[in-house]
């Protein structure tokens, strides 16, 4: 079975992802490769075609025009991609993180009757347009690109969730609203590499950390008002600002003397500063299933949340504090909270039933894949 994947891959297999979903991808063909099937990725990042020391096999994609970007995207690029994905003869092909191209995939799918797979990225994916116009469109503008992809995607999406062969889903909740629009869908819950782990460090005083993209979409703006009134707390923030916004707070927090910058990390220095903290804050109004929860939850530390509970899964395991938009409510939780041996061992049971990337989960991956195709 050959399985061809695309986005922006090549660097998540080396550690140095540049997204959630990106990482994701990378797990799950490293997960298939591992299982004895042929795994291609597409990368349009990659500057050279290269194989890892999985086997996976990285094609680049060439994505630079000398023209006008629009006409150069829809004469030049967009077609090349197309046959490259024709070349591939896989059998299966993947699509996640919401893009327009989607629809050149599902093209060349359906062309080699072959199966198209859609994995979904985030919540947005299944709700609404209006909740999608609030939480991303207007606090997300990324120039022209980002309103021809986005009128793309508005176009595509929901055909392609209805025309997938298979959707994959990541927690109960996007199955719920997917099952309401009389889609089906599969429960895939969110890949986690044990070997990623690191040990934690003895603390002698408490540290909360922030991790991810520093902006208005993802709740910056919220983290910098727990920041100012909670003086008396430590903070270290993980990433890099983007926007108008992102820059402006960013620079506030740098003459907070209560606030550690670290930038942008490696994964594996990222894993260590999150195994040395006391929790981890996420102020974000929408996500998925963050990657960063289940990171935290194998490192034992707790996750404390102004809004997102995937699935419910944070309250129904214990594995944090869920504010559901009451600032009130965390900020009582940074003087409150205080993870023992018991926490961190029933998080850590959490992650390894439901996300550690073993043998067991490797083979129901084998499984699932192969039920697509028929295959015993």
């Amino acid at each position: 079975m050959k399985i061809c994947f695309w986005g922006d891959i090549g660097r998540a297999l080396t550690d140095n992802t540049s997204g959630g979903g990106e990482l994701q991808i990378a797990l799950l063909a490293k997960a298939l490769s591992k299982s004895g099937h042929e795994v291609v990725i597409l990368d349009y990042q990659a500057s050279e075609d290269f194989v890892t020391e999985d086997g996976i096999k990285v094609v680049k994609i060439n994505g630079k025009n000398n023209g006008i970007p629009i006409i150069g995207t829809c004469f030049k690029i967009l077609p090349q991609f197309y046959r490259i994905l024709l070349d591939q003869q896989a059998d299966i092909y993947y699509s996640r993180i919401r893009d327009f191209r989607h629809i050149i995939v599902y093209w060349a799918a359906k062309k080699l009757k072959a199966k198209f797979v859609l994995g979904i990225a985030s919540d947005l994916d299944v709700l609404n347009f209006i909740m999608r116009l609030k939480h991303h469109y207007l606090v997300n503008y990324t120039g022209l690109w980002g309103i021809i992809n986005g009128i793309g995607i508005e176009i595509v999406y929901p055909f392609l969730l209805r025309k997938a062969d298979m959707v994959l889903v990541q927690h109960e909740g996007q199955r719920a609203i997917l099952k309401e629009k009389g889609i089906k869908s599969t429960v895939f819950h969110n890949l986690f590499a044990p070997e990623k782990v690191p040990s934690t460090h003895n603390q002698n005083s408490k540290v909360f950390i922030h991790v991810g993209e520093l902006q208005k979409r993802k709740g910056f703006i919220e983290f910098f008002d727990l920041v100012k009134k909670a003086p008396g707390h430590f903070f270290k923030v993980v990433g890099q600002p983007s926007g108008k916004s992102g820059f402006l707070f960013y620079e506030e927090l740098k003459s907070l003397k209560n606030v550690i910058l670290s930038g942008r990390l490696s994964h594996t220095q990222t894993m260590q500063e999150i195994a040395d903290s006391t929790a981890l804050i996420s102020t974000s109004p929408m996500e998925g299933f963050p990657n960063i929860f289940i990171e935290a939850w194998a490192c034992g530390v707790p996750v404390m949340s102004l809004y997102v509970d995937p699935g419910g899964i944070i309250e129904k395991n214990n594995l944090g504090v869920v504010a559901h938009g009451k600032m009130d409510v965390l900020l009582n939780a940074l003087d409150t909270l205080s993870p023992n041996d018991e926490f961190k061992s029933r998080s850590q049971a959490y992650v390894e039933n439901n996300h550690v990337l073993n043998s067991k989960r490797i083979k129901e991956i084998d499984s699932l894949f192969k039920r697509l195709l028929d295959i015993p």
